[in-house]
């Protein structure tokens, strides 16, 4: 992928679009649907590429934790 293009992706059970080399462009959204239009929409104001991803759902919506250190 090249610098600005627009990948969307599932990303811990939400639908994101990452603009490559331009974090603060990238979203979040709570359906694929969403996420696939948006996406093409800002690909061709930015006039790049835009890639949807499709990984197998988890239904699940998870925040990363972090890892707990013993005492």
């Amino acid at each position: 992928m090249a610098t600005g293009d627009v990948e969307t992706r599932s990303k811990r059970g939400q639908w994101v679009n990452e603009v490559v080399g331009d974090h603060e462009l990238s979203r979040s959204f709570s359906s694929r649907e969403e996420a696939v239009d948006q996406g093409r929409t800002l690909a061709e104001q930015l006039g790049t590429a835009h890639v949807v991803i499709d990984e197998e759902p988890t239904g699940v919506i998870t925040d990363e934790q972090p890892e707990r250190r013993p005492e």
